[in-house]
């Protein structure tokens, strides 16, 4: 039984010794998301503080594990009584509930550079399991830093009502459907 044991631990051990955690370059990133106003414009924003890290063992990506956070107060419309309102109790109520938080629980390859993302998302104190499409656009040197870096653009539909969002607003004052375009480079190691 003890042989069995360590034999598994070596297993084990040499297969997460292969894993290789990614972290974002925030310099070449971006969080971002719109909501129909009135029906009739789409108003976009995105988050100016965010980190997020993608850990994985095959160079395709297809066992990687992402995680990401978003600081509320740095929610950025480009129109500051806007962020503010956004950083309220009407809608983030980001004093109580600073951050955004996404945990991928699959990340599975569709075909070519198409992969499906799903994870938990929560959000204003809710937490809902979601699904992303993700285009990964391979990998490239730095010539600067000289690391191996990774790109993704991943995309996706969320419910603001399914975590609380904007509550006392009509559907016909902010579409219920907020979009998400993200865009990120992450550097190997």
């Amino acid at each position: 039984m003890k042989k069995i044991t360590i034999i598994a631990a070596g297993l084990f051990l040499s297969v997460s010794s292969f894993a290789q955690t990614w972290s974002v370059d925030k310099m070449h990133s971006k969080v971002g998301f719109s909501i129909t106003h009135m029906k009739i414009n789409e108003i976009e924003g995105d988050f100016k503080s965010f980190d997020a890290t993608i850990t994985s063992s095959k160079a395709d990506f297809s066992d990687a594990v992402m995680e990401f956070s978003a600081d509320v107060n740095s929610i950025n419309t480009e129109v500051e009584p806007r962020d503010k309102h956004l950083k309220s109790a009407d809608f983030f109520d980001a004093e109580k509930m600073p951050k955004i938080t996404f945990k991928s629980k699959s990340f599975t390859k569709l075909k070519g550079k198409e992969y499906k993302m799903t994870g938990d998302l929560t959000m204003h104190g809710v937490t809902k399991t979601v699904t992303l499409m993700v285009t990964f656009n391979g990998t490239t040197t730095n010539l600067m830093s000289k690391k191996e870096m990774a790109g993704f653009k991943i995309v996706g539909t969320i419910n603001r009502s399914d975590f609380g969002i904007g509550a006392s607003m009509p559907a016909s004052m902010l579409s219920e459907n907020v979009s998400l375009r993200i865009n990120t480079e992450f550097s190997k190691g």
